[in-house]
């Protein structure tokens, strides 16, 4: 049996009776008439095989059935909307020059500016990459025209898009001290992970000795896949060499890290919602449950968002 498909105007229409209870008036939104708005409703029925109201003389409501349909109805029609939408608006074009901080979602964030790229060939990227406090400072000086960066850098300022879980983080090999010092592997001072990371084991009086002082995100996670000690990042750090410090441990709880878009204000109104909007809609795919998902799973979910 062939599949049938639920046509956007039979959606449109039913959602309308939905909101207004009444064909009348469904048919006067709509432009169309009582009786065109009536076949239109018994045509979806006759698609999905279920009756979708409720009629008495009085009122017209949703039935069990209908409840279902509604939240897919507004779904599609959204997707519909903005598909033509986007299609239909001309081309973003023009430079931008960006700055994303080293810690915000390492693994997935190049194939998500390669997707960026190749759905929006006109705007020329320019990319910079660091700690959070030089991209700021980069920002304020005017040598870059938007700001991905750690809400620390400058807290008064910056629209959180991104909040993630600080864990502790280690080599697989890893093997405690027998004196109970924690080796610590740290960026060096303003760094905000170094600073948390202090204070939590100072309130929870652990002794830590500082093993291994590295200068970028790289080079600390070199140094805790070669053992040299524990350190902390976010969650979405995590992977084979990189796994996070077994709970006999009993380290303190670490708290969450903000990541901000900074600058938005400034930087031309097109080109920055259209960057923003798109890192946003993936970051919305990006986990279920609190558990991240595998790229390949997220480049799909950017593609149809992208699309859509």
């Amino acid at each position: 049996m062939k599949q049938q498909d639920l046509a956007i105007d039979l959606l449109r229409a039913f959602t309308t009776v939905a909101e207004t209870g009444s064909f009348t008036t469904a048919g006067d939104i709509l432009g169309r008439t009582q009786s065109a708005i009536s076949q239109q409703i018994r045509k979806l029925e006759d698609i999905v095989g279920k009756n979708l109201f409720n009629r008495t003389s009085r009122a017209v409501v949703l039935s069990t059935d209908g409840e279902l349909l509604l939240a897919h109805a507004y779904a599609i029609i959204a997707r519909n909307d903005e598909a033509l939408r986007r299609l239909t608006a001309p081309p973003i074009e023009g430079r931008l020059r960006l700055g994303v901080t080293e810690d915000f979602i390492p693994r997935q964030l190049p194939v998500l500016l390669s997707r960026f790229g190749k759905t929006h060939p006109q705007v020329q990227l320019e990319l910079m990459t660091g700690l959070s406090t030089m991209l700021v400072e980069k920002l304020n000086a005017g040598d870059l025209d938007l700001v991905i960066a750690k809400r620390d850098a400058q807290p008064q300022a910056g629209r959180v898009i991104w909040r993630e879980k600080l864990v502790w983080i280690a080599s697989p090999e890893y093997k405690p001290d027998s004196n109970g010092t924690l080796p610590l592997v740290a960026l060096p001072p303003p760094c905000s992970y170094r600073r948390v990371m202090l204070d939590v084991l100072r309130a929870a009086q652990r002794s830590w000795r500082i093993t291994c002082t590295a200068h970028s995100i790289m080079g600390l996670q070199a140094a805790v896949v070669g053992n040299l000690g524990l350190s902390v990042l976010g969650r979405s750090f995590l992977g084979p060499d990189l796994v996070e410090a077994p709970a006999s441990l009993g380290l303190p709880d670490m708290p969450d890290t903000e990541i901000a878009v900074f600058g938005e204000e400034s930087a031309r109104v097109e080109l920055a919602d259209c960057l923003v909007t798109f890192v946003t809609d993936a970051l919305e795919g990006l986990t279920v449950n609190g558990r991240h998902l595998p790229m390949e799973i997220v480049g799909q979910i950017c593609a149809c968002k992208t699309l859509l």
